[in-house]
């Protein structure tokens, strides 16, 4: 994956775009070879924001109008090179913005935001959600470009590209610090991994990736304490 900051900042990952089977994602900071960070004078002004975490409708309301803008974002679109691209476009106390770019081969895995609420507006193209549903089918649909949803903390959901070059604007109120990440076994036993932020969303279905996920952060919490 391609993860592009605010001060321009890039971090580059070596893991597959689909993540199934992956281990955690690995990262390489090279800041030195990037252009430096445009003047806070050249930035492009974002909707107003009222200082304050924002409710659900505020939030959709929010990323409806930073869709209509697209000299805040366009500039950071990018597709393809068998790597996902997205990039944070805005973060504070209270709100947590970022762009996702969606090719039909991406797919995050089951997962919730914790304790954040959300907004997306597709900008570009189209993209698949889908909502789990214990002994049945997951309830999916697709949303086109010109349309935005709004979701609770409650929310589990997976989502991909339904159309190659997809764009969609995601905001979350408070700014997300740990996310949810799911795997459903074939016996219908779902179970849930923490995991930061700044990880790379990927399928868990196969239940022997959340146990080595697990396994891995319980190692590397044990060598911190360690060293401590």
């Amino acid at each position: 994956m391609t993860v592009t900051a605010p001060d321009s900042t890039t971090r580059s990952s070596s893991a597959p775009l689909d993540g199934a089977g992956a281990g955690a994602a690995s990262a390489v900071l090279d800041a030195s070879a990037l252009p430096a960070a445009p003047a806070a004078s050249a930035a492009p002004a974002l909707p107003a924001l009222p200082g304050r975490d924002l409710t659900r409708p505020e939030l959709k309301a929010w990323v409806d109008e930073m869709a209509t803008r697209p000299e805040a974002w366009r500039h950071l679109v990018q597709h393809g090179g068998g790597q996902r691209h997205f990039a944070s476009l805005y973060r504070d106390s209270h709100i947590d913005v970022w762009l996702l770019c969606w090719d039909t081969t991406d797919d995050t895995g089951w997962h919730d935001h914790d304790i954040s609420s959300g907004a997306v507006a597709v900008v570009e193209g189209a993209v698949n959600e889908a909502n789990p549903r214990m002994g049945g089918e997951a309830v999916s649909r697709v949303v086109e470009a010109g349309r935005s949803f709004h979701f609770g903390p409650d929310h589990i959901h997976r989502m991909g590209g339904h159309i190659d070059g997809s764009v969609s604007i995601h905001a979350y109120s408070p700014p997300l610090w740990r996310m949810g990440q799911y795997s459903i076994g074939s016996n219908g036993v779902m179970r849930r991994q923490s995991v930061s932020y700044a990880d790379e969303l990927r399928p868990m279905d196969d239940i022997s990736v959340i146990e080595q996920y697990r396994d891995e952060q319980a190692a590397a919490d044990a060598l911190a304490a360690r060293d401590a």
